[in-house]
C-alpha cells in the first residue's frame, strides 16, 4: 500500500501582477482598445516544488512572509489549480485555513456549528452527536444560543477551531491558527492536534511558532521565494531556519541603524573613560541616547578588573528628550573577534518598559561572571521596541579584564537582574573638544 498521501512534482503556481494603469471605467477600457495593450506580467508564488508527505506524518511549512506557504496550503486544499507540475492528494481533507470564514453573523453559535459542520462534510446527525463536545471544547456553553454578532473575535475563533477539529479527516491542513485564544486554550488546541497525530491523521501546518512546530512536527519544509530551500527532520530544519531568520533580521537592523546614525554627533567620553565616536564604536538614531556607562564591582567601586565568579554591576544612564515607547535595553559580552560569550536584554528577562521620557538609569547586575579569562568587551545598546534599529549602541567601547579559571564555574549559569529609576541630576558624560 502506497504510504504517500501527498505527492508534488515540479509544482508551480503563478499570479497576474497588478497593473496600476488598467482601465477602471468603460470609457477607459474603450480608449485602451485603440492603444497597444501592455503585456501581461506574472509572478511565480511557487516554483518547481518536489516533495512527498507520508501517511500519519506531521509536516510543518516555514518561511518568511511571501515565501508561498499559504499558497501551497491552498493548492493542497483544492483551492485553485497548479500552473505547472502535478499535485496528488490522497484522502479526505479538512482545513483550518481561515477560521470562521463560513460563519453568518445573524445566526446563533449553535446554528453556525450545524451549517459549518455540514458544509465540511458531516451529516446533520453527526453534527448533532458532536455538538456538546464542540461547545465544551470552545468553552461557549453560556453563549452558544446567542447571535454570532454578539461574540468577540476570540470567541468566534474558538468556535470555528472547535468545529474544524471535530471533522473526521485523513489529512488536516492548518494555516497560522495556533494562536487561538489565551495560553490555556492554545495548549488545549495543541493537545488536540497531537491526539489527531497519534490517531494516524496526516497533518500539514503553516506557522511562525517554532516552539509549536518542534512539539508537533516530524519534518519541516522550508520555503524561500517560492522554492524549497530545505526539507528534513523538524529539529534540524527549524534550528537552521531560526538562525537564518535571526541573521537576516540582525542584518536589516544593522543597516537601518547605520542609516539613522548622525554623521556630526560630537565625540563623547564616559565617566569610566570610554571614548565614543559615531560611525566607529557608536551607532544609532540618538532619539534616545546613552548619556553615561559605569562599570562597578560588588561594592559599588568603579573597576575594569574582575575575577571569574565576581559580580559586575553596570549603570547605564540615558536621556530621552521625547517620549519613547517600550525601549529595549541589551547587554552583551564579546571578545575581540566579535564572538558573543553572554547576552541579555530586558524583554527576555521579564522587564517590560512602557513610555520613557527624560533622564533615567538602568542598573544591571551580572553574577557570577562566568566568561573569560582575558580582555573582553561590553556591547551596550538601547533598541526600538521591535528591534528594528538601535537608538544608541556602543560596540566594544567598554573593556573588561578578567582573570581566573572558567572551569571552576563551568556548570553554573549566569544570573542577571535589571532595575530602573528616573533621574533629575545632570548627566556625567564629558564632551571632548
Amino acid at each position: 500500500m502506497d504510504q504517500s498521501v501527498v505527492v508534488a512534482r515540479g509544482l508551480g503556481k503563478r499570479f497576474r501582477r497588478y497593473n496600476p494603469d488598467r482601465p477602471w471605467t468603460f470609457q477607459e477600457w474603450l480608449a485602451s482598445c485603440f492603444r497597444r495593450r501592455a503585456r501581461q506580467e506574472y509572478f511565480w508564488s511557487l516554483r518547481n516544488l518536489d516533495f512527498t508527505v507520508d501517511r500519519g506524518r506531521t509536516v510543518g511549512i516555514v518561511g518568511p512572509n511571501g515565501a508561498g506557504k499559504s499558497t501551497l496550503l491552498r493548492l493542497l486544499a483544492g483551492i485553485g489549480r497548479p500552473d505547472a507540475g502535478t499535485l496528488q492528494v490522497n484522502g479526505r481533507l479538512s482545513g483550518l485555513l481561515s477560521l470562521g470564514a463560513g460563519f453568518h453573523s445573524d445566526l446563533t453559535g449553535r446554528e453556525n456549528v450545524f451549517v459549518t459542520g455540514v458544509t465540511s462534510g458531516l451529516t446533520k446527525q453527526e453534527v448533532a452527536e458532536k455538538l456538546d463536545e464542540i461547545v465544551e471544547f470552545a468553552e461557549l456553553a453560556q453563549a452558544i444560543d446567542a447571535p454570532l454578532r454578539t461574540y468577540s473575535t476570540g470567541m468566534q475563533m474558538r468556535l470555528a477551531f472547535a468545529v474544524a477539529i471535530h471533522v473526521q479527516s485523513d489529512i488536516l491542513l492548518v494555516d497560522e491558527v495556533l494562536a487561538v485564544g489565551d495560553q490555556a486554550f492554545q495548549r488545549k488546541c495543541l493537545a488536540r492536534i497531537d491526539r489527531l497525530k497519534q490517531s494516524g491523521c496526516t497533518i500539514i501546518i503553516v506557522s511562525h511558532d517554532s516552539w509549536a512546530l518542534r512539539e508537533l512536527c516530524d519534518e519541516v519544509i522550508w520555503l524561500e521565494q517560492g522554492r524549497i530551500r530545505q526539507h528534513g527532520p523538524a529539529d534540524d530544519i527549524l534550528t537552521r531556519y531560526s538562525a537564518a531568520m535571526n541573521d537576516s533580521a540582525r542584518l536589516r537592523a544593522q543597516r537601518e541603524t547605520i542609516s539613522r546614525t548622525p554623521q556630526d554627533h560630537p565625540v563623547r567620553q564616559t565617566s569610566s573613560g570610554a571614548v565614543l565616536r559615531t560611525g566607529e564604536n557608536r551607532f544609532g538614531s540618538m532619539e534616545m541616547h546613552i548619556a553615561d556607562v559605569q562599570i562597578l564591582d560588588r561594592y559599588g567601586v568603579p573597576s575594569w578588573n574582575f575575577n571569574i565568579g565576581d559580580l559586575v554591576r553596570l549603570e547605564i544612564e540615558y536621556e530621552a528628550p521625547e517620549p519613547v515607547f517600550s525601549p529595549i535595553f541589551g547587554v552583551a559580552i564579546v571578545d575581540s573577534e566579535g564572538q558573543v560569550h553572554f547576552n541579555a536584554n530586558t524583554p527576555n528577562d521579564g522587564m517590560a518598559m512602557s513610555i520613557v521620557k527624560g533622564r533615567g538609569m538602568m542598573r544591571v547586575e551580572i553574577e557570577p561572571l562566568n566568561v573569560g579569562p582575558g580582555t573582553l568587551y561590553l556591547d551596550i545598546g538601547i533598541y526600538q521596541r521591535e528591534w528594528s534599529y538601535a537608538y544608541d549602541y556602543h560596540s566594544g567601547a567598554h573593556a573588561l579584564r578578567i582573570s581566573g579559571n572558567a572551569a571552576d564555574l563551568s556548570n553554573q549559569p549566569i544570573q542577571i537582574s535589571w532595575s530602573h529609576q528616573s533621574l533629575v541630576s545632570a548627566p556625567r558624560t564629558i564632551a571632548l573638544t
